[in-house]
């Protein structure tokens, strides 16, 4: 008599599952650098070169937002 027990499709559901967390990850996380390099650049502006790109400094925050995630 003979027994056979097969798992390769949960294991192969695992790892698709995986790649796909690990993906999304990466994903938000270039976002995320996106996010605060756009930031860090804007703060590190005078008034008046925000002025001259019609931002104020309580605008940096939407901005980088929009860069990052739309």
């Amino acid at each position: 008599m003979a027994d056979i027990t097969t798992n390769p499709p949960v294991q192969a559901g695992l790892n698709k599952r995986f790649q796909a967390a690990l993906k999304s990850l990466t994903a938000r996380y270039a976002q995320y650098r996106v996010y605060r390099e756009t930031m860090n650049e804007l703060q590190g502006l005078s008034n008046r070169e925000l002025a001259d790109l019609g931002l104020s400094r309580s605008e940096i925050r939407r901005v980088a937002y929009h860069a990052a995630y739309n």
